[in-house]
């Protein structure tokens, strides 16, 4: 990774930071953070792995209208399409709960 995206990746931590002192700002990235990271995390992937979204839609049985809504983050994600992306992508799925 070079500085620049380090740099980046460090000037947001302390924006969001800063960001989540705000009650209702908080309110809003408790609902739809965690949401926001699976989507770009999902989105990130595909990329490296060079695929469109229309490939991994029909990889895994569905429409490419829905990929770009599950990369947007305006979609709930089941296990069960969790599952079948990470199987598409070449990836196992994790899912832990944190302290």
């Amino acid at each position: 990774m070079d500085n620049k995206k380090i740099q980046k990746a460090q000037d947001f931590k302390v924006y969001l930071k800063r960001q989540l002192k705000n009650p209702e700002f908080k309110k809003y990235y408790d609902e739809y953070g965690k949401q926001l990271e699976i989507a770009y995390q999902i989105l990130k992937l595909r990329k490296k792995k060079k695929i469109s979204q229309a490939q991994l839609a029909k990889k895994i049985g569905t429409k490419q209208s829905n990929i770009a809504r599950m990369e947007s983050g305006q979609q709930n994600f089941s296990i069960d399409i969790l599952e079948k992306i990470a199987g598409a992508l070449g990836r196992d799925l994790r899912v832990t709960f944190c302290k």
